[in-house]
């Protein structure tokens, strides 16, 4: 997509909480694995639209955590560049495995990341209803198990 770029947050950059809220309701969630995690911000004509977290789990996989798109900028390409960006870094950074998880309500995202080349790996059964306090609704459909999946790395 022109005039997206994406980078890493510098100390200078605000947080951008609403985006991270929006792919993962809870704070506490957040708040465990940023700190040992990299955040990268997409900005479209300097304005921040979308970011995803990378979090390495040992030496040769790592996982995207969180992944969002501004729901003004969506539909139009840039979440595809960012699964696109996190594998080129995560092969860059010599990862075997990219991971990411979704909830069994989150048909969009499946049908993306399967087209990213993303493999179903497991489920996390109940993951949504024993972590999160409050029912989560997707597409009018309980968000219950996390689905991850799994994209091999070429490098």
């Amino acid at each position: 997509m022109k005039n997206l770029m994406i980078r890493p947050i510098t100390e200078g950059d605000i947080l951008p909480h609403d985006l991270l809220l929006s792919a993962d309701p809870s704070e506490e969630a957040i708040e465990q694995y940023l700190p040992y995690s990299t955040l990268y911000l997409a900005h479209l004509n300097d304005l921040p639209v979308a970011e995803y977290v990378l979090y390495p789990h040992n030496t040769e996989d790592i996982e995207i955590k969180n992944i969002a798109v501004d729901d003004a900028f969506q539909g139009r390409g840039i979440g595809k560049a960012l699964l696109e960006d996190a594998v080129q870094r995560a092969i860059d950074d010599g990862y075997k495995c990219l991971l990411i998880g979704t909830s069994n309500a989150s048909v969009g995202q499946l049908y993306l990341y399967q087209r990213q080349g993303f493999e179903i790996s497991s489920i996390k059964m109940n993951f949504f209803t024993d972590n999160y306090p409050t029912p989560l609704y997707e597409n009018g459909i309980q968000c219950r198990h996390m689905l991850m999946l799994t994209k091999v790395l070429k490098p």
